[in-house]
């Protein structure tokens, strides 16, 4: 009967801790997200920002065109 209330404690011991460390995790990932949240990403660049790439052609460019620059970019 000892052996019983023993295991029992420990198995509650275990599930608060559990049930203490996924709360914790929880309110942690809210307030990474709240952080970011009104982060904006594709704002206009400020001061002296330089175009990079020039990826973009006057005109239709053709499905071989189109097709070198996803293998060259990855995206």
């Amino acid at each position: 009967m000892f052996s019983f209330i023993k295991v029992a404690f420990q198995t509650i011991k275990v599930f608060i801790i559990f049930t203490g460390c996924t709360i914790l995790f929880y309110y942690g990932i809210i307030l990474v997200s709240e952080e970011y949240q009104n982060y904006h990403r594709y704002d206009a660049p400020e001061g002296a920002a330089l175009k990079v790439s020039n990826a973009v052609k006057e005109g239709d460019p053709s499905m071989l065109d189109r097709l070198k620059l996803f293998y060259l970019n990855g995206e």
